[in-house]
């Protein structure tokens, strides 16, 4: 799940956090209300309250952040237990009472802990065993110490006083939290020995931790007094202030370790089952779940050979750093994607992999999607250049007949009027008349170029091969032409693309790459038309350089073709275009 989620699921959940966020905070001021700060023992009792805050926020945070994991609920279950353990030095009786009964209720909690991390379930026997006797030892055994022996602050419960029950329970109390702590060093011991490397770097220093936390929870007062001399207040002190890091350590260790990550992989399978029309966008999924906020998704999309993000935006090679791991993710053998990361920030690259495998079907979706707005923001990119290449073609076209052959005809008309109003020889009107009518025929000329640039009349009337063929004529350069299609073969507009490309492969070879021969093929293949022009001038050709190759390929892309343009500088230019016949 991603925090902005907003399904109803997840919009309950939050609720739910916020509701025990405000119930503890109003609790955790009735402690400090309840607690004689003012005292001498004031400010080792005001660590009652500064541990609750603690863990009530560092639960709520890790439940909030890991949903499907359970740690979050086991420290805020510790901070109930360090609460009721803050009750018993109230003036309250019947709080005291309760405080005193809860009092060694705070080291059961940090055992289950030790022994539920990373996913907040207590796995193996031997685990739930020392859990059990833990809560045992921190309920039970603690009974004789306020029923057989005086208590200052619940004297209530006192039922007999009998020294020797409360000095056996003590001692059988301590015995079996000895054996505790010892299941629980086994324990450890044996997961780390277990684990793998990346798993140790996450282990080692939160077990570690937890069993220095446990040895002076349990032992300080029997160590640090008799043999260092520390007062009562001084050990208790030491004891609240290791147990504050407590859930700062195992939030940390829920959401920033490689082995939470393991446990986070849980998370996509939650957010995968989400129900409802709005869900966290798949690349924000992966990056809260993996631990890297720069994480991407990309599409794969075959037509283009290439990959495209969630925007449908074209990925460049400039976007796959050097720093950075690209994890291609596949759905049955298919490439449908990738996942690039900060590689930095990985503390296990593996999982990248694992969470591409677990989310492949809904990044094939969102492959989908995207391939979608890619193909629709492409479509209107060139229906837009298409308009505008018209556009700039009609202005060409009235350019050239205003400039050129509207003077023309109006020098010709001047030249005729003044012929009319001469009172010239017969020999001087015979003369000027021969010069107007090849004025005359020029600007005809110049028509039939006009004419034949905007729709040859050989194309229109006769078909492709023989436009061709009068195409290839014009050449000023040695050009080969090797036609296998029939002319009327394919339909008007494919026939006029087709003609489109050889013209404008042919007008780039003669002005641009100052090509020596020239060699045009036309065949069809079944349902596509094959156009390649190759010449052996000096390359360097590229769309987007001019408007020419650019509208090439935008009207055979129009048509669902494909144009390939290969141009290396030096080595002369192969134009290959295929256009589908079928339309």
């Amino acid at each position: 799940m991603s925090t902005g989620a907003s399904a109803p699921i997840r919009r309950s959940f939050n609720r739910a956090l916020f509701v025990i966020l405000c119930a503890g905070v109003l609790l955790n001021t009735a402690l400090v209300a309840l607690l004689p700060l003012h005292g001498p023992l004031g400010p080792v009792l005001a660590l009652f309250p500064v541990n609750v805050l603690i863990y009530l926020g560092a639960g709520v945070l890790a439940w909030h952040y890991r949903p499907s994991n359970r740690m979050g609920a086991l420290i805020l279950l510790t901070g109930v237990w360090m609460l009721l353990g803050g009750l018993g030095n109230t003036d309250v009786a019947a709080l005291a009472a309760l405080g005193t009964i809860a009092g060694s209720m705070p080291l059961a909690g940090f055992v289950h802990l030790l022994l539920a991390f990373p996913a907040g379930r207590v796995r193996g026997a031997v685990a739930r065993a020392t859990v059990i006797a833990a809560y045992v030892t921190s309920l039970l055994l603690q009974v004789p110490r306020y029923l057989f022996a005086p208590d200052v602050a619940a004297p209530g419960l006192m039922i007999a006083d009998v020294p020797a029950f409360e000095q056996w329970g003590g001692g059988v109390q301590e015995f079996v939290g000895f054996l505790v702590l010892t299941s629980t060093l086994i324990v450890l011991a044996d997961r780390l020995r277990r684990s793998t490397a990346v798993e140790r770097r996450v282990l080692v220093p939160l077990y570690g931790y937890g069993i220095v936390a446990l040895v002076v929870l349990l032992f300080a007062s029997r160590i640090l007094g008799p043999v260092l001399g520390w007062a009562p207040t001084d050990v208790a002190a030491l004891q609240l202030l290791v147990f504050c890091g407590v859930p700062i350590a195992f939030a940390l260790g829920t959401l920033r370790g490689g082995v939470a990550r393991t446990g986070e992989l849980e998370e996509l399978g939650v957010w995968l089952g989400e129900v409802g029309s709005v869900k966290p966008a798949i690349g924000a999924a992966l990056a809260r779940t993996l631990g890297d906020p720069t994480l991407e998704v990309w599409f794969w999309v075959p037509a283009r050979e290439g990959y495209v993000d969630t925007e449908g935006v074209e990925v460049t090679s400039e976007r796959q750093q050097a720093h950075r791991v690209v994890e291609t993710v596949e759905l049955d053998g298919r490439r449908i994607g990738a996942i690039s990361c900060d590689i930095a920030l990985m503390a296990e690259p593996g999982l990248v992999r694992t969470a591409g495998r677990v989310v492949a079907i809904a990044l094939d979706r969102e492959r989908l999607i995207a391939e979608l707005l890619a193909s629709s923001r492409a479509l209107q990119s060139s229906r837009e250049r298409l308009v505008e290449v018209a556009d700039r073609e009609r202005r060409r076209i009235a350019q050239d007949l205003h400039d050129g052959l509207q003077a023309q005809l109006v020098l010709l008309a001047l030249e005729a009027q003044q012929i009319a109003h001469i009172g010239a020889d017969e020999e001087t009107v015979r003369e000027r008349a021969t010069e107007l009518r090849k004025g005359i025929d020029a600007a005809a000329s110049g028509l039939r170029e006009v004419v034949y640039s905007v729709m040859p009349a050989a194309l229109s009337q006769r078909g492709l091969s023989a436009a061709a063929e009068d195409l290839v004529d014009r050449v000023p350069v040695p050009t080969t032409l090797d036609l296998n299609v029939a002319d009327n073969e394919c339909s008007p507009v494919v026939e006029s693309t087709a003609y489109f490309v050889v013209a404008e492969a042919l007008a780039n070879a003669i002005k641009h790459s100052r090509a020596g021969a020239i060699a045009v093929q036309l065949g069809r293949d079944g349902d596509v038309l094959h156009v390649e022009v190759r010449d052996n001038g000096d390359g360097g050709a590229r769309v987007g350089r001019g408007f020419g190759l650019t509208g090439m390929v935008e009207r055979v892309e129009a048509l669902g073709g494909t144009v390939h343009i290969e141009s290396p500088d030096g080595s002369g230019t192969t134009v290959r275009a295929e256009i589908p016949c079928g339309l």
